[in-house]
């Protein structure tokens, strides 16, 4: 809708109406110590012209180099067909679907939504989405202290595998809410949680066991013996995996004897571009026991009174708009366009589509590690990997990093910030964007870079 502005008389109206001398009366209640006097560093407003100008001038600094960073935000090849089709009128601008009798198309989007994210993972529920993978984990967890009604201890056992980010959110949502986080360490030899470990555990009260699937370093976790030692000690075992790594890898609805209780994710690489960090979704599956505890909403279908096929919001606590501290939850977005644009991604691409791309991944990423350990690089951890790996390059990783973004080549991400033994190291991803000429020349800058830090 177009902005516009009050004029002064229409101010003057409106604070005569309410019975108010000037806006500052408004505002009268904030303590003086709270307030600033003017927003002095903000510049002058400036026309059109002029931000257009700004604008493109800002755009021109971005880097579009040949990218091979991962962590969490993947590059992969999106059809031309899946943001024309998003972005059209009726999925653009379309809102909540509340009214099912003038929200059809956007509620069959979300069903088979729900339906390929069901069938992906392995697990009869999914819900209409989330915020993002991280905000996803955290609700996991807020679902599992409630599912695990045996369990009073609130107690989560977190590898220190999973995303940092991930585990950063997670502590600060469910801190506050009696939730205790507590770090699993990973065997620094494979780079995965060793299932000895969580013996350390074995007789106490725990409540849940997070199990990333493949982790943060790209590595494969023993997930059918994590999964089978969180039901055997009285704890819900919580999945996050990367979907695209599903088309290849067992489903988390069938890891160990039972499968996982719920799993979650960032649904990007499901036909997200790389934009400035976002907008991302999360998805969220679970058994059919825990659909009551499940945030968000769920689409059904059904038939109408005439027989006729339609659909509908089959399950939505709307407590969660109402009862605020109460509430199961209170997210109450979907990143609707997001999914839309995912299930249209994978609608094209098919589970025959889906496992090509995920194994010109594995493919691209063994290609390069082989290149790399040629050429004398140490490739740290276990071999069983999906499409990231961590390089120890021996100098300080932000620095050839950067001198690896100067020559074009975006090289990876920085391990020392979270993971200070790892300074020396970067986490390095290979999707299936990448050709062999990439890969030699990611090499080649790789190896120049190295040498000049060294000199």
């Amino acid at each position: 809708m177009p902005f516009i502005p009050h004029t002064d008389t229409d101010v003057r109206e409106m604070l005569a109406a309410i019975g108010a001398d000037s806006i500052e009366t408004l505002f009268d209640e904030i303590p003086a110590a709270l307030r600033v006097d003017g927003l002095n560093a903000i510049p002058r407003a400036i026309g059109e012209m002029e931000i257009t100008r700004l604008m493109e001038e800002r755009a021109a600094q971005d880097v579009m180099g040949l990218n091979f960073i991962g962590a969490g935000a993947y590059e992969h090849h999106i059809p031309a067909a899946v943001w024309q089709i998003a972005t059209r009128g009726e999925f653009y601008s379309a809102y909540t679907p509340y009214q099912a009798e003038a929200s059809q198309g956007t509620l069959q989007v979300i069903y088979e939504y729900q339906s390929m994210m069901a069938g992906l993972t392995g697990l009869p529920i999914s819900n209409s989405s989330l915020y993002d993978g991280a905000s996803a984990l955290s609700e996991a967890v807020l679902m599992a202290v409630r599912a695990n009604r045996r369990s009073k201890s609130h107690r989560v056992l977190m590898p220190l595998t999973v995303h940092p980010a991930y585990r950063s959110v997670t502590r600060g949502i469910v801190a506050s809410q009696g939730i205790e986080i507590v770090d699993v360490p990973f065997d620094p030899a494979t780079g995965r949680v060793d299932p000895a470990v969580l013996e350390t555990f074995a007789g106490e009260d725990i409540t849940a066991l997070v199990i990333p699937q493949p982790n943060f370093f790209g590595v494969l976790e023993e997930v059918d013996a994590l999964t089978d030692w969180a039901h055997a000690n009285g704890a819900q075992a919580i999945g996050v995996v990367n979907p695209v790594s599903l088309a290849l890898l067992t489903p988390p609805g069938q890891w160990g004897r039972q499968g996982v209780d719920m799993v979650v994710g960032d649904g990007q690489p499901l036909g997200a571009p790389l934009s400035s960090g976002g907008p991302y979704f999360g998805f969220l599956c679970c058994r059919k026991e825990h659909v009551r505890q499940m945030p968000g909403r769920i689409v059904g279908r059904t038939v109408d009174a005439d027989g006729r096929p339609g659909f509908v919001l089959t399950l939505q606590a709307r407590e969660q708009h109402i009862r605020r501290s109460k509430a199961t939850s209170n997210i109450c977005t979907n990143q609707g366009l997001v999914v839309t644009a995912a299930t249209i991604h994978m609608a094209l691409l098919g589970p025959e589509g889906l496992e090509r791309v995920a194994g010109a991944c594995v493919e691209g990423c063994g290609s390069l590690v082989a290149r790399l350990k040629e050429r004398g690089f140490e490739v740290l951890f276990s071999d069983e990997r999906f499409h990231e790996f961590v390089l120890r390059v021996g100098v300080d990783g932000e620095a050839l990093l950067e001198r690896m973004a100067a020559a074009g080549v975006l090289g990876g991400h920085a391990l020392g910030p979270d993971h200070p033994d790892l300074s020396d190291a970067i986490l390095v991803c290979v999707t299936e964007t990448k050709t062999a000429a990439d890969l030699d020349r990611y090499v080649a800058v790789l190896e120049q870079a190295r040498a000049d830090l060294a000199d």
